[in-house]
């Protein structure tokens, strides 16, 4: 399947005109957050491939009202044509100017109550924050910092795909767009960037949603 990840800055590629014909052959997108309600709601007119998303730290606009026609997977993990998806949106904690900021702690006590669901799923296929790990290409400003307890997570699901947003690859000229961290490939999301994951032989009963609040839209 081939998988859309945006994050950060609204591509002028896909914010206009052409955004049908770019998107075609895409089966899913991934939000990893900073981006304006109306362009996720604009990408929704012209495919037909679920966005899921996290919320970035200045997605504040995004407590009032959340972009229509997407799926939310922040402290959740959803299954879709096989593919786990961990969601864990928001950055370091700087300011008291965002809902989607968080301490370590605070951050570690939301991976905890996560896990319950991801055993059982067996696992996750794929992580989907807004910050990156400690030391895996973030910065050294408490903004940009990432968090430590992502290394961790890495290391104890080893999951295939890291996908996040937050730090531009503008910042320096040497950041790594792709690297990896032991066997999971990490993605750099910033603006665009289209990726080939391999099908999975996955046939569940039923489809899946798990989130820490109850919606009657999904499956508990």
């Amino acid at each position: 399947m081939k998988i859309l990840a945006i994050s950060d800055v609204a591509s002028k590629a896909l914010w206009g005109p052409q955004c049908r014909e770019r998107l075609e052959g895409v089966d899913l997108i991934l939000s990893c957050g900073d981006l304006p309600r109306a362009y996720l709601e604009f990408l929704t007119n012209f495919t037909a491939a679920p966005i899921l998303y996290v919320h970035g730290n200045h997605d504040k606009s995004y407590a009032a009202q959340e972009p229509g026609g997407c799926i939310c997977v922040d402290d959740g993990v959803y299954v879709w044509r096989g593919l786990r998806v961990m969601g864990l949106g928001g950055s370091l904690r700087y300011n008291q100017e965002s809902p989607y900021q968080y301490t370590e702690r605070v951050m570690r006590r939301r991976i905890a109550k996560l896990r319950p669901k991801v055993r059982r799923l067996g696992g996750v296929d794929l992580l989907l924050t807004h910050a990156p790990a400690r030391g895996l290409n973030d910065g050294e400003d408490l903004p940009h910092r990432g968090f430590e307890c992502f290394n961790e997570l890495l290391d104890e699901l080893q999951p295939q795909w890291f996908v996040h947003g937050h730090i531009h690859l503008s910042y320096d000229c040497k950041l790594p767009r792709i690297c990896t961290r032991g066997a999971t490939t990490v993605i750099n999301a910033t603006e665009r960037y289209l990726f080939d994951v391999p099908d999975i032989d996955y046939k569940p009963a039923k489809r899946f949603f798990f989130f820490q609040s109850f919606s009657a839209s999904f499956i508990r």
